[in-house]
């Protein structure tokens, strides 16, 4: 998970630049070179231990809620408690235990999404310069919104997550059980090699379709910063009326 974040951080910065400033970017190289020229590398690694901290948090939650989730669709599905369940009946365990895991995400992914954006917000004049740092970005919060405003977007990180990681769970799991048709061997015994393609193939799907949410989460919860900043349907329809 660390190295997942180290080596994707900088790809993830200019993802939620680009999403709360579409017009301050020409393209994904343009975003890269700006950041270093302006900030340095530390400014392509801003937001760096909150996106630590989310990994940690919303993968112990998700698959400790997908254990649980598995029993409740055995239960409602009137299956015993060690049955084996289907592709699609995983995928929805993944999905319903997505929900859990948005309410510890949310709050590291707002303070994350707000320090790397942070160099935007000051630059178009919608903040005052302040220091760049997680704390003074947990205190901002704490002193003009309150701990309910750790949660600004959480809306938006549920509608995300959930039919994100049904996909993820439902494509990993059809692609698992398709190397093991074809390898005439168990889902378990597949190997290495198949199921880091399982697991990529999953998560190529959750971001297809989810990245529209992606988008709006990220303004909301950046733009918030400067307390105008409307709700998911409301920031939805001005994305889709303003840019298409």
């Amino acid at each position: 998970g660390a190295a997942c974040v180290f080596s994707g951080q900088p790809l993830d910065t200019a993802k939620v630049k680009m999403q709360t400033f579409p017009t301050m970017y020409r393209g994904f190289i343009h975003c890269v070179v700006s950041t270093y020229k302006q900030v340095g590398l530390r400014g392509l690694y801003q937001g760096t231990t909150p996106a630590l901290m989310a990994n940690i948090a919303e993968n112990s939650v998700l698959f400790m809620s997908y254990g649980f989730c598995q029993q409740v669709i055995r239960f409602t599905a009137g299956l015993h408690s060690e049955a084996v369940l289907s592709d699609m009946q995983k995928a929805c365990a993944g999905s319903v235990a997505s929900i859990f895991s948005s309410l510890v995400l949310c709050p590291t992914e707002l303070v994350k999404c707000r320090l790397q954006a942070m160099y935007e917000m000051e630059v178009s004049g919608k903040i005052a310069k302040s220091q760049n740092t997680v704390w003074s970005v947990v205190k901002s919060i704490m002193r003009n919104e309150g701990p309910q405003g750790f949660f600004q977007g959480l809306t938006t990180t549920i509608a995300r997550e959930v039919p994100g990681y049904f996909c993820f769970f439902g494509a990993y799991e059809l692609c698992r059980t398709a190397f093991a048709d074809y390898m005439k061997c168990d889902k378990d015994h597949i190997g290495v090699a198949p199921i880091m393609f399982s697991g990529g193939f999953g998560g190529a799907c959750l971001w297809l379709v989810v990245y529209p949410m992606d988008c709006v989460k990220s303004r909301i919860q950046v733009m918030s910063m400067t307390g105008k900043q409307g709700g998911f349907f409301k920031t939805f329809m001005t994305i889709a009326r303003t840019e298409g």
